[in-house]
C-alpha cells in the first residue's frame, strides 16, 4: 500500500515531525510519500490560512492522482482543521483522509466526550467549527489552547510540554473528557512521549490519519461517482494548472460526467485542451 501524505503547510520542520510519527504508525508494507505544500503560511491557524493551504494540497493531490502519474492508494492531509476538506474528496478517484477526521473518529469509538488541546487560542473558533461539521458537537467537552506567543513552531513539544501536558489532565478533571485529542502536525508524536502521564486514551492526529487510511484503503469500497462527493460537472475552465486540469478531467471522465458539447470551443489550460464529447447518448450540459 502506498499513502500520499501531504503537509498543508510550508514548514519542512513540521514536514519531517509528521514523516517521523508517520513512520513510526505505518502498517509492515505501507510505503509513504509525504510532500509539503509548495505555497501558503508557515502554519495553519486561521480559516483563511486554511483556503490558501487547500491550493496548495489539491495541487499536490493533482500531481499524483492526474493519468500516467505513480499511483496512491489513498491521500493523509496532515493539518488539523483538514484544509480542503471535503470538497478534496471530488478530486481523486482514492480516499482522501483528513486527521482532524481521523482522530475525531478514533476519539468517539473510545469514549463518549473528547477534548481538542490546540496550538493556539487564535485557531479555537475555526477548530469547534470543524467538529460541528462532522456533527460531534454534542461529544466535544471542551478546547483548551496555548495561550502564550509561539518561538518556533517546530519547538512547540519541547517549549510547552508542561502546559499541554497540564491542558490535558485539567481537560479530563474539570472537562469530563473521556479521551484527549493532541491536535496538529506540530504536535505529532507528543502522545507517545506523554504515554501513561494522562489518564485517559490520547489521540494522536498524524497516527490516527495514517491507520485510518490504511483501513480505508483496505476496504477498496471503490470511488464517488455519483451522490455527494462525485466530481465536479464538466465546464469551461481557465487557468489552472496542467496537473490540476488533468486531474479534473480524468476524474470526470471515469465517473462518466459528460464533456462541453463539441460546439463550444474548447479551452486550452497550459497544454491540455478540455475534453469536448463525441458520445451522441450523452445528455447535453446545461450550459
Amino acid at each position: 500500500m502506498k499513502l500520499l501524505v501531504i503537509n498543508p503547510n510550508i514548514s519542512a520542520d513540521v514536514t519531517a515531525l509528521i514523516e517521523s510519527e508517520a513512520l513510526r504508525s505505518a502498517s509492515a508494507g505501507t510505503e509513504l510519500l509525504v510532500r509539503t505544500a509548495g505555497h501558503g503560511v508557515e502554519y495553519i491557524e486561521t480559516r483563511f490560512e486554511a483556503l490558501i493551504a487547500a491550493g496548495a494540497v489539491a495541487e499536490i493531490i493533482a500531481e499524483h492522482t492526474r493519468p500516467g502519474a505513480d499511483p496512491v492508494d489513498a491521500v493523509v492531509v496532515a493539518a488539523f482543521g483538514d484544509p480542503g476538506m471535503p470538497a478534496l474528496k471530488e478530486l481523486a478517484e482514492v480516499p482522501v483522509i483528513g486527521i482532524t477526521e481521523a482522530a475525531l473518529c478514533a476519539a468517539a469509538l473510545q469514549g463518549h466526550r473528547f477534548s481538542i488541546i490546540a496550538i493556539s487560542d487564535r485557531i479555537k473558533p475555526w477548530y469547534r467549527e470543524c467538529v460541528e461539521q462532522f456533527g460531534l458537537a454534542g461529544r466535544l467537552a471542551s478546547i483548551r489552547s496555548i495561550n502564550d506567543s509561539l518561538t518556533s513552531i517546530a519547538s512547540v513539544q519541547q517549549d510547552f510540554r508542561e502546559t499541554l501536558l497540564a491542558l490535558s489532565r485539567q481537560a479530563v478533571a474539570e472537562d469530563g473528557a473521556d479521551v484527549v485529542i493532541l491536535a496538529g502536525a506540530p504536535l505529532a508524536g507528543l502522545a507517545r512521549d506523554l504515554t501513561g502521564q494522562i489518564p485517559v486514551p490520547v489521540v494522536d492526529g498524524i497516527s490516527a490519519g495514517i491507520r485510518m487510511a490504511e483501513a480505508v484503503a483496505a476496504l477498496q469500497s471503490g470511488p464517488h461517482r455519483a451522490g455527494a462527493f462525485a466530481p465536479p460537472p464538466a465546464k469551461d475552465r481557465k487557468g489552472l494548472s496542467p496537473n490540476l486540469d488533468a486531474a479534473l478531467a480524468a476524474r470526470q471522465e471515469h465517473a462518466g460526467t459528460p464533456s462541453p458539447p463539441p460546439s463550444q470551443s474548447p479551452t486550452t489550460l497550459g497544454g491540455h485542451r478540455c475534453p469536448t464529447s463525441h458520445n451522441s447518448s450523452l445528455p447535453t450540459p446545461p450550459w
